[in-house]
Parts: structure tokens; C-alpha cells; sequence
């Protein structure tokens, strides 16, 4: 794992036995356009962009709560190598889950959205980073999230009251999914429900992005398509899990949109839109 040193910007490079769980920070954001990859940063290029000046703010910040190191996915990641990529995909969930904190820095929320309570809620509601794949893990993986606006001024807590309930009305999540998820708790159709109308850049992603969430690993395979991604991600479910929660997605809608055009397995995550209060059922009778 390769994390970032909050005093001195460097890249250091832990192994499995030697890095520092339950100490570390992580960055949750939403990219732009500006962001420095790994060789740009590790050769101290473009200092003047945005996304290197996010990346010395998120140092900044962290450090000042005695944290030594952080890890950013942007420059933390050598996108170069497919072989890195795969395995930093596939251990996502599990570094996020094991971090000292998330920060996840909301980009266009603003102080100024700060006056009150209120206020921070409908921010809240309005931000993109809710509506981001990626970001859905990175909510519910570590142990603790603060959310924080453009100018690092922290908004609350994932274990806020009021924070909770914000995010938990965004998201469709349960409270207690929400401050206390676990795999196996929710259904398979639940889960796929939370991520029914994020979006992702790439397309395979929108599977790539849900492999923590279900504990399970895939061969990163771009250029498939989201279609062929998504549809190895549940034939993986299925070999872990009996959990038959996984078939009741389209429920309500008409045959022509449903089981009768794609089979068994949904398309995308979308179609479980509606299934967020459907339980796990090992018999065939999916409780609503």
C-alpha cells in the first residue's frame, strides 16, 4: 500500500505486515479534470493545479489530527500498471475499512451553506459527491466519516444525528446500515438499491465500484462494457452468497423491461431501485 506523508508530501510504500491500519487517513472526493496521477506527483509536476493544491490541503488538514499519513486515490494509485490498478480496486473496501477516518471533502458545498442546520442539509442533499459509484463505499467502509466543504471547514459526522438522517434520506440507507454495515446484514437487493442511481465515468466501473460492498474480487477488465462487468459481479455474488434477493430486482416493472428481455440477472444496478426493503432469503420468498 502506498500512502502519502502528511509533513513531507512523499509517497511511501508499506507492505501488508508493516502499514499503519487504524492510523492512516483516506480522501474521499470527487475528481475533476485537474488531478495529478501518481508519476506527476511522485516527480513533483504540476503544483500549481487544483488538484495538487487539494491534495497539500487534504495534508494539511489531516496532519493538524495527528495524522502521519494519508491515502489519496489519485496520486496514491501507479494507474500505468493495469496489474496495480486491479489489486488497489479489489482492496479498496478493505483500506477504506481499515483507515483511522475518512475525509470527504464536498467540493461544492461552501461556508457560506454553513449558516445553519438547515442549510447544511439542503448543501448536503445538493452535492454531487451522493451521487458518485465510487463514493458509496467510501461512506459506508470506514469507521468514521466527516464530511467537509470546499474550504476545509469540517460540516459534521457520518454519526451526526442530523447528519445521518440527511444522508440516510439521500442515499435510501437505513440509519443503521449507515453507521453500522456490515456484508452480510443487508440483502443482496438492498445493496444493489443504494447504488441504483449513482453514476460512474467509466462504465465498467459502476460494477467495479459495488466489489467491497459484496466481499467479493473481479479481474478488472476495461473496455467491456458496463453490461458484461456488471453481469460477472453478480455470477460472483452468486458463487458467495444464497442470498436469492439478487433475482427480485425489476419486480414492478412490465415483462417486456424485466426477467423476459434480460434473463435472470439485471442489467445494471438500476433496476433495484425499489428493492431497498427487500430482506435476505435463503428459500425463494424475498420478504417486502
Amino acid at each position: 500500500m502506498r500512502l502519502v506523508d502528511t509533513h513531507s508530501l512523499r509517497l511511501v510504500e508499506f507492505t501488508e505486515d508493516k502499514t499503519p491500519y487504524g492510523q492512516y487517513a483516506v480522501l474521499s472526493h470527487r475528481w475533476s479534470d485537474d488531478e495529478v496521477t501518481f508519476k506527476e506527483f511522485r516527480k513533483g509536476l504540476n503544483r500549481d493545479s487544483i488538484g495538487y493544491r487539494k491534495i497539500v490541503a487534504a495534508c494539511e488538514y489531516v496532519r493538524a489530527r495527528r495524522h502521519a499519513y494519508i491515502w489519496i486515490d489519485t496520486c496514491c494509485i501507479d494507474k500505468r500498471s493495469s496489474a496495480e490498478l486491479s489489486e488497489a480496486i479489489n482492496s479498496m473496501y478493505r483500506w477504506y475499512q481499515r483507515a483511522g477516518a475518512c475525509y470527504a471533502h464536498l467540493q461544492d458545498v461552501s461556508s457560506s451553506d454553513a449558516a445553519d442546520e438547515a442549510m447544511v442539509i439542503d448543501a448536503l442533499k445538493a452535492s454531487q459527491w451522493f451521487t458518485r459509484g465510487w463514493t458509496l463505499q467510501e461512506l459506508l467502509a470506514p469507521a468514521e466519516v466527516i464530511f467537509l466543504n470546499a474550504q476545509w471547514q469540517a460540516i459534521g459526522s457520518r454519526q451526526d444525528d442530523h447528519i445521518a438522517t440527511a444522508v440516510s434520506e439521500i442515499t435510501g440507507i437505513g440509519l443503521y446500515d449507515l453507521n453500522n454495515f456490515n456484508h452480510q446484514r443487508p440483502s443482496v437487493a438492498r445493496k444493489m438499491s443504494w447504488a441504483a442511481r449513482r453514476v460512474t465515468t467509466r462504465p465498467e466501473d459502476l460494477a467495479y465500484c459495488l466489489l467491497g460492498l459484496f466481499d467479493v474480487n473481479l479481474p478488472m477488465l476495461y473496455g467491456e462494457g458496463m453490461l458484461k462487468a456488471f453481469m460477472r459481479l453478480q455470477q460472483e455474488i452468486i458463487k458467495k452468497s444464497d442470498d436469492k434477493s439478487i433475482f427480485a430486482w425489476g419486480w414492478d416493472l412490465p415483462g417486456e423491461f424485466g426477467l423476459a428481455w434480460y434473463g435472470l440477472l439485471a442489467p445494471s444496478p438500476a433496476p433495484f431501485e425499489t428493492c431497498g426493503e427487500i430482506t435476505a432469503t435463503c428459500d425463494g420468498t424475498d420478504a417486502i
